[in-house]
């Protein structure tokens, strides 16, 4: 019991921190904005830190991938499953989300404004552009300078891939660098941890501020949000899951899937830690008849790349958002840009408790066009959400890699343990 609080101490005293910043925006109102400042430099410390983090993380990402057993059939059936499988998680999030108002406020637009960082002469200029001009000035910037700025999020994610195949490619003659990079990458995950103590004050301060400017509606909406995604998250674990394993193995692979999952599931409900639950879930799928090349690949490849909690999510934060600033989703091609966001800044959450999603946050952000001083309401999102997502990006990938057993070792791979 007591590890486990331990391992939940982050989230809790986070929750703790909203809940006496919702009470205190509640009770002073206006006059709760005094505390401003205390959030303001909370954000301003997650913006300062999110271009390191994100170039260091992609690279040392990329420099660190290797070829596994069984090549090429192994890795393709994996990446086959992986896009399925989260094509299949972000339809129910987006489903789960569309027909439910999950913020109901009347002030979208005054809160829009009031986060609004950028120039009106900026938005001007942006406005007046062709989308291609637009696709080339999201994609590319023309000065490595403006690679370093929160602006061109997608032009440093572009940069940082290419750099860490590079590296990948000059081989022995990389060591240095990669060395170098995967010293940073620790130091700046460290202060990302350091920013993250003073979260609940960041976080208390700035919803208090807000709640206490734009009334309690904001704060029904988290409690309505976490509402339904623990609902769809138990439907998915039970149901979806289940599916999933009788696709593996029929009924015997049912069987072992629900003989075998608990030790994973409470490992990452204790953890809310993908990469702390790899070890056990390792075990777990190797119990349940998965070979031991394809569950050594499978799990640790899809604590990075496949995160069905995650995906949902992140369809949750991105609904949330355009309930809050009344952003219409009209047309089909409105609908796919936000299931492509939402499956793209899945592979930027990181496998951590508490502070592995700002980068995928960050990405929603600018490409939905929002103001980055937004990003602490998808951060009161993430952390309401943290135990049902991570238990779900667990076991999400224990079942994947029945699924890849399945089509890799043929219908009898489990004859064959």
């Amino acid at each position: 019991m007591k590890k486990i609080f331990s391992n939940y101490k982050s989230t809790l005293i986070l929750l703790a921190a909203i809940i006496v910043g919702t009470i205190v925006g509640i009770v002073f109102q206006e006059k709760a904005a005094i505390l401003k400042p205390l959030g303001d430099i909370f954000i301003n410390l997650l913006l300062v830190i999110i271009i390191p983090l994100i170039f260091l993380t992609i690279t040392n990402s990329i420099t660190k991938m290797k070829t596994p057993k069984r090549l090429s059939k192994i890795i393709i059936t994996i990446i086959v499953v992986f896009v399925v499988t989260s094509i299949i998680a972000v339809l129910i999030g987006f489903a789960s989300t569309y027909f439910v108002k999950l913020v109901d406020t009347e002030d979208g637009e005054t809160i829009k404004q009031s986060l609004e960082v950028e120039s009106e002469e900026e938005t001007s200029e942006t406005e007046e552009m062709t989308i291609a001009e637009r696709t080339v000035n999201l994609l590319t910037v023309n000065d490595f300078s403006k690679l370093l700025s929160k602006d061109n999020i997608i032009a440093l994610l572009i940069f940082s891939i290419i750099f860490g195949i590079a590296v990948n490619m000059a081989g022995d003659k990389a060591k240095p660098v990669k060395e170098l990079i995967e010293s940073a990458n620790t130091v700046v995950e460290n202060i990302v941890k350091i920013i993250m103590y003073y979260a609940p004050i960041g976080l208390g301060c700035y919803f208090a501020a807000f709640v206490g400017s734009f009334g309690a509606s904001i704060a029904v909406g988290y409690l309505k949000t976490f509402i339904i995604y623990t609902v769809v998250a138990v439907a998915f674990y039970f149901i979806v899951y289940t599916f999933y394993a009788w696709i593996a193995g029929g009924t015997e692979g049912i069987k072992r899937f629900w003989q075998h999952v608990l030790p994973s599931t409470i490992t990452a409900l204790a953890t809310c830690s993908s990469a702390a639950s790899i070890p056990v879930n390792i075990e777990c799928s190797k119990k349940m008849g998965v070979s031991e090349d394809i569950s050594e690949t499978t799990i640790p490849l899809g604590t990075s790349f496949h995160k069905d909690g995650s995906i949902i999510g992140s369809m949750f934060k991105i609904m949330f958002l355009v309930c809050l600033f009344g952003t219409s989703l009209a047309t089909a091609g409105d609908v796919l840009g936000v299931l492509g966001i939402a499956l793209l800044a899945n592979l930027l959450v990181t496998a951590v408790p508490i502070g592995g999603g700002t980068i995928s946050e960050m990405l929603i952000i600018t490409m939905m066009g929002y103001p980055v001083a937004a990003l602490p309401i998808l951060t009161m999102i993430a952390t309401i959400i943290d135990a049902p997502a991570t238990m779900l990006n667990v076991t999400g990938d224990t079942v994947s890699s029945m699924v890849v057993a399945r089509i890799v070792d043929g219908k009898k791979w489990m004859e064959k343990t």
